[in-house]
């Protein structure tokens, strides 16, 4: 498998070093093969200060760590590589950065969040299809090793409900649950699949619990704390059988397993996750957020696609 060039876009999250560490340090434990990080732009954004007060620093560790190349442009990251990992914290700015790049036709992996909206998570996705280009995008929790081994060993179609629990951190410019929230429900979604009919939420001093039906009768939940270091954990029922997991941040990286599938997404140029989930999980935090807004059940039919 030949190496590709890979470039990064947006240095103002640590995820653009992990990932980097994966890929160009090969003694690494969990090193990823199949590409390196050759190129990045800075991006950054100004009103965001968990962006601006990190953008230039990690920008510096990639530099002097990994020989990696400052970009003035998306577009030079585009001409330069022949894959990209739009990694840029700040969700708003995923739509603009990817309209720039997608005429290239480069394989793109955006990280969590796609969007802080529908409208806008399915215009991406209607630019990928316009320029027939491979994207993907979700968050690492997806696949954490204990959820991945559970679904993989049993059948996902078994499922007859399953509660998911995580932190809740919120950031005011991230809108409310697609900052942190985000990875919660995308543990419930590795776990249940499509088909989610209708969210509603009900807060505490201590946590968010969005509660959800699918089509087919099934339910889940997603248990949003606010207490400190609260861990992500799972329970899974089907029939006869219940499992009990709680994600081991000291088990194999997530970063690592989600790299693994981003290899495949540049290698094959075909996505391992179907945008058709993507854009779903962005329309049920859409739909919680306006189901705790206005304090009532919220069907994601009302949520434009």
């Amino acid at each position: 498998m030949q190496d590709l060039n890979i470039g990064l876009i947006g240095t103002d999250s640590s995820h653009s070093v992990a990932f980097t560490r994966l890929l160009n340090d090969p003694t690494d434990a969990h090193h990823v093969s199949g590409g390196k990080v050759v190129a990045a732009f800075l991006g950054g954004s100004h009103d965001f200060s968990l962006s601006y007060d990190r953008v230039e620093g990690f920008m510096e560790q990639l530099e002097l760590e990994y020989g990696v190349r400052r970009m003035d442009s998306p577009e030079d990251v585009a001409v330069n590589c022949d894959a990209i990992l739009l990694t840029s914290a700040d969700g708003r700015v995923h739509l603009d950065q990817f309209r720039r790049i997608a005429p290239y036709g480069k394989p793109v992996f955006i990280d969590k969040p796609l969007a802080l909206n529908t409208a806008d998570a399915k215009e991406i996705v209607e630019i990928a299809q316009q320029y027939q280009l491979p994207m993907m995008s979700c968050s690492a929790l997806r696949y954490a090793q204990q959820i991945t081994d559970d679904v993989v060993r049993e059948n996902p179609a078994t499922v007859i409900r399953a509660a998911v629990g995580g932190p809740l951190a919120v950031e005011p410019t991230q809108s409310y649950y697609y900052w942190y929230g985000i990875h919660s429900v995308e543990l419930l979604y590795a776990i249940m699949g499509t088909g989610c009919l209708e969210v509603r939420v009900n807060t505490t001093k201590e946590y968010d619990l969005i509660a959800a039906q699918w089509e087919d009768g099934r339910t889940g939940t997603v248990k949003l704390s606010r207490l400190p270091e609260s861990p992500f954990c799972a329970t899974i029922c089907r029939e006869g059988q219940t499992s009990l997991i709680e994600i081991d941040p000291n088990a194999k990286p997530f970063y690592a397993s989600l790299l693994e599938q981003i290899m495949i997404l540049f290698h094959t140029l075909k996505a391992p996750l179907d945008w058709k989930e993507t854009l779903e999980i962005i329309s049920f935090i859409e739909a919680a957020e306006k189901s705790k807004q206005l304090g009532r059940l919220v069907s994601l039919k009302e949520i434009t696609f």
